[in-house]
């Protein structure tokens, strides 16, 4: 089991937060996402999984939920 850390742009609430979980555990393998919400900034997301996971899979699960991952060496904003 491993643990990666993506960071998705635009959450402002638990709402946010509760549709981008249900898509990402809706991906074969994944067995737990937690979020470290930022409201409307860029949000540490942290997701366990059994096997590896692409990084398209989780940008179609995470767009499918109405945000983005934000691109690969951008930092967080606080």
């Amino acid at each position: 089991m491993s643990t990666t850390t993506y960071q998705v742009t635009g959450m402002t609430c638990g709402h946010c937060t509760a549709a981008v979980t249900e898509e990402l555990t809706a991906i074969d393998g994944v067995t737990g996402v937690e979020i470290d919400l930022v409201k409307g900034g860029t949000s540490p997301v942290h997701v366990i999984a059994a096997r590896e996971l692409t990084r398209e899979e989780v940008a179609t699960a995470v767009e499918e939920a109405g945000y983005e991952l934000a691109r690969p060496g951008t930092l967080p904003l606080v």
